[in-house]
């Protein structure tokens, strides 16, 4: 009796298991609240005649502003912005986008899209390295009459042919004046969903 209950319960364990793989075929942002479906695929423009502006009357402003700056390569990310599990955009090179929230927790998140066809395309994905991120997420709380600043920092150095590639994205929240003055040195990213 006890060796049925056992083979039952593996069994079942496997079924859980093949039922959570199946669900989250993606690494780059399963388990994350914050981002959005991983087929979602975004064509981004960006313009430099944008600023940052003000929050609309009872909501926050927040601003995802893609860093590029150590990413040695190309071509570069483009990255999507998630909230509470919906894509809100994506920013390509040293850009940045904003929009508006309501007061409370939030779930933010970023991801790379997949590079496609690209030679590197295996490298931005982090194939070619296990250990390699390329989606980060986060939580905060937003106030009305606020705005927040965030900002993506992709990384992809090599020193040499021979040595380890290092490649990273991360997502961290900025202090005001460190966000306003970011969003000026950078593009407005604007983004349409690919069909």
């Amino acid at each position: 009796m006890l060796g049925m209950a056992v083979k039952a319960f593996v069994i079942s364990l496997a079924f859980l298991s093949l039922t959570v793989m199946a669900q989250n075929n993606s690494a780059a942002t399963a388990g994350s609240p914050g981002c959005g479906d991983d087929a979602i695929k975004f064509s981004v423009k960006t313009d430099k005649g944008q600023h940052p502006s003000q929050p609309e009357t009872g909501k926050a402003l927040i601003y995802f502003i893609e860093d590029d700056s150590n990413f040695n390569s190309t071509p570069k990310p483009t990255t999507r912005a998630g909230l509470d599990g919906k894509w809100m955009g994506a920013t390509h090179g040293n850009s940045y986008l904003s929009f508006s929230v309501d007061p409370g927790v939030h779930h933010l998140c970023a991801s790379w899209q997949s590079a496609g066809a690209h030679p590197l395309a295996g490298l931005l994905m982090g194939v070619s390295t296990g250990q390699d991120s390329k989606a980060a997420a986060l939580h905060f709380t937003a106030e009305a009459g606020n705005t927040y600043y965030f900002k993506v920092r992709n990384i992809f150095f090599r020193a040499d042919s021979s040595s380890s590639t290092k490649i990273d994205l991360s997502l961290t929240p900025l202090d005001n004046d460190e966000g306003q003055l970011l969003a000026n040195k950078s593009a407005h990213s604007t983004s349409a969903q690919k069909k």
